[in-house]
């Protein structure tokens, strides 16, 4: 088979292939057998009609018609073989000429767009210095103390403080109207907490036992109710019960209330989280960095990406948000009726994530290219062995779920990152 590609406008070409005489026939033939099984024709049994009143069925154009089809995919293998062109959609395509001996096929593509890198070595990005402080680890004390914390009632005539825990009865209206989740009774609130609508807890700072209040609010423009938001509301509360919390001593014995090997003491506890902060403080200070030096390059890359590639990635951002959903227990429908969104609107708002996923891909397979980078079968199996270690897997069940080639191109891809991040100034 003879191939030509011929690049246009906004990374889109034709690529002719001229399907050569014993293909092209062997199609023709292939598709007057699949008619043959198919036709009933009257003094014949199906399946044994002669090929020559099977073509008195069928006009030469139908007949060419069909063959191309059934050629189509060995065509447009050998035309993306011969001209490297790299597919992200699936071509339409044309039967342009055709007679008995020969075909020319036309598949009109979207290809993966040229970028233009600027700088990408040498930039003048640092990533942020890790300081774990003594507040920091005393912190993560606190946060233990409050865990194993007593909630005390207060006498009745002591005012709620911030940070105190207040049952509640309320119900709001909306010009005077009750809303569809706006009451409840006996609600434990922790003042400070930021549970309910800015401004609702406030408000209650300073209120006694057996105090009746009403506390005016309004919802945010953005509230994930669409019928509430921008909204104002008068919640009328009853305070029952107002409690404050009791924190624990921090000592020995509040530590082994956590039962973590090798952490029986206070001194040992505090030892091991300054250790386990800064290295969540390293990990997320590196992933800061990757993202600072990854955006740079892909701000000053020039690229024009074809619409499709971003509906591509629109729709499996989309598909991802459903999982996540459906692993959560909702559907899609719920969280539509729930925020007065579709799905339009929806696959909208992913659409700039959409955008930057796209680019930023492209622009790292283009410093892939430029660089030369290459993945061995030596990474491919360490990086397996460490998918196995990690999943507790073995690696030949990994094997069957993650292919290698989609090993090859992470790989790829975080290579160029560590060639950026190598040459920082």
């Amino acid at each position: 088979m003879e191939t030509k590609w011929t690049l246009n406008e906004h990374s889109t070409g034709e690529l002719e292939v001229v399907v050569d005489k014993e293909s092209w026939q062997k199609a023709q033939k292939k598709v007057l057998n699949n008619l043959k099984k198919q036709m009933n024709l009257k003094g014949f049994r199906q399946g044994h009609v002669p090929e020559a009143l099977i073509r008195k069925q069928i006009s030469k154009a139908g007949l060419h018609e069909f063959a191309a089809e059934e050629v189509a995919n060995e065509a447009l293998a050998k035309g993306i073989e011969e001209t490297k062109i790299e597919l992200v959609a699936r071509p339409t395509m044309e039967l342009k000429e055709a007679d008995d001996e020969k075909a020319v096929l036309v598949f009109h593509c979207t290809v993966i767009p040229e970028v233009t890198l600027k700088e990408y070595k040498g930039l003048d990005i640092h990533k942020e210095e890790v300081n774990v402080t003594d507040e920091d680890v005393e912190e993560e004390v606190k946060r233990i103390q409050n865990r194993y914390a007593d909630w005390v009632l207060r006498e009745e005539e002591e005012a709620a403080q911030n940070g105190d825990q207040v049952v509640i009865d309320y119900a709001g209206t909306i010009d005077g109207v009750p809303f569809e989740g706006g009451s409840a009774e006996n609600y434990p609130l922790e003042l400070g907490s930021n549970t309910f609508i800015p401004g609702f807890e406030d408000q209650l700072v300073g209120v006694k036992t057996g105090d009746e209040k009403d506390v005016v609010v309004t919802f945010p423009e953005d509230y994930n109710a669409a019928d509430l938001a921008g909204k104002e509301a008068v919640f009328k509360c009853t305070v029952h019960d107002i409690k404050y919390k009791e924190l624990p001593e921090a000592n020995d014995e509040l530590i082994q209330k956590l039962k973590r090997e090798g952490v029986e003491t206070l001194e040992k506890f505090k030892e091991t989280t300054k250790e386990d902060l800064t290295k969540r403080r390293e990990e997320q200070a590196e992933r800061a960095f990757e993202e600072a030096l990854i955006a740079k390059v892909s701000e000053d890359a020039e690229v024009e990406i074809p619409e499709v590639m971003i509906e591509n990635e629109i729709n499996r951002l989309f598909r991802n948000f459903e999982n996540q959903m459906s692993q959560s227990g909702f559907t899609a429908k719920q969280y539509y009726e729930a925020t007065g969104q579709t799905e339009a609107d929806l696959k909208n708002m992913l659409k700039p994530d959409a955008q930057h996923n796209v680019k930023t891909m492209l622009v790292l397979e283009a410093v892939v290219k430029q660089e030369g980078i290459e993945v061995t079968e030596e990474d491919i199996n360490k990086e397996y062995e460490n998918m196995s270690k990690t999943y507790g897997m073995d690696v030949d069940r990994i094997k069957q779920i993650v292919s290698a080639d989609n090993i090859r191109y992470d790989l790829a891809q975080q290579k160029a990152v560590d060639l950026i991040k190598a040459s920082v100034k």
